[in-house]
């Protein structure tokens, strides 16, 4: 009995274990200022437009002689370092003594879009120390529609620091997730014309399959409908012969061409004046 309790807890705390782990390894994702009630459709309908970056890394190192020499990890509604859950969604690191600072993070999130751009901005990041007014950091990135490119050229534009207030940190990156959707350029005509290309496709593939498995047909036979297309083409040809033809059938030539009937003809002709009177 107790040795049957003993195996019972032991799979008691392995479940445990599992589930623990499998809510540790779900990333956290971008949540949007305020109420989940008061998130509007549309930017549900961005978040889910950028699912397709969120698996993506972009890093930027940026110089400024020997005092600053930053790097900037970014993702995209996910956590740059997910096992220090700190919801940073934009990270700095100092490259000459390591120290890491959280500029935006992902549970903090605005996001709207014009025409052939969508604004992403992680609020709530590490506070400022002697500039603007200690307020807390923010991270605006801008993605700008590129088509045929998922995601390139992620760099920082500038950081606006001297400000008393609503400070932040401006980045670009292009994406074809910005894009809008590509209407069909197709005319009317051309649809037309796509749609009796298929009908005649369908019309010559079945109907061959038809004669040739049904009726038994061989040859030329096995095309559809194969003698009404045969007396089609010469009734074609007669009706173009009757109305291109420019004068009668049986009309002499206009040109008699000279032929060895007409020589000998001439020739006797000639020869009527020698005769002796």
């Amino acid at each position: 009995m107790s040795s049957h309790c003993h195996t019972s807890a032991v799979l008691l705390v392995f479940m445990a274990l599992v589930v623990v782990g499998a809510e540790q390894s779900e990333e956290r994702s971008c949540d949007v200022i305020g109420d989940e009630s008061s998130e509007s459709q549309m930017e549900r309908a961005l978040l889910k437009k950028l699912e397709p970056l969120s698996h993506m890394r972009f890093n930027v190192t940026v110089e400024k002689g020997k005092t600053e020499n930053y790097v900037y990890q970014f993702r995209v509604c996910r956590e740059v370092n997910s096992t220090s859950h700190d919801y940073g969604g934009l990270v700095q690191t100092d490259r000459q003594n390591g120290k890491t600072t959280v500029i935006g993070r992902i549970n903090e999130t605005q996001v709207f879009n014009g025409s052939d751009w969508i604004m992403l901005i992680y609020k709530g990041g590490d506070s400022y120390g002697s500039h603007c007014s200690g307020e807390k950091r923010r991270a605006v990135i801008m993605i700008s529609c590129k088509r045929g490119v998922t995601a390139s050229s992620f760099s920082i534009i500038s950081e606006e620091r001297e400000k008393e207030q609503e400070c932040f940190y401006l980045f670009e990156m292009d994406s074809s997730v910005a894009c809008p959707a590509e209407n069909s350029h197709l005319s009317v005509g051309s649809i037309l014309l796509i749609t009796f290309a298929s009908l005649i496709a369908v019309y010559i593939i079945g109907g061959f399959l038809y004669q040739r498995l049904v009726v038994g047909a061989k040859g030329m036979e096995q095309f559809p409908h194969f003698a009404f297309w045969q007396d089609l083409g010469n009734l074609v040809a007669d009706g173009c012969d009757f109305v291109c033809r420019s004068k009668p059938r049986n009309a002499p030539a206009a040109y008699r061409g000279v032929g060895d009937d007409q020589l000998g003809e001439e020739s006797e002709e000639r020869d009527d004046h020698l005769l002796p009177m």
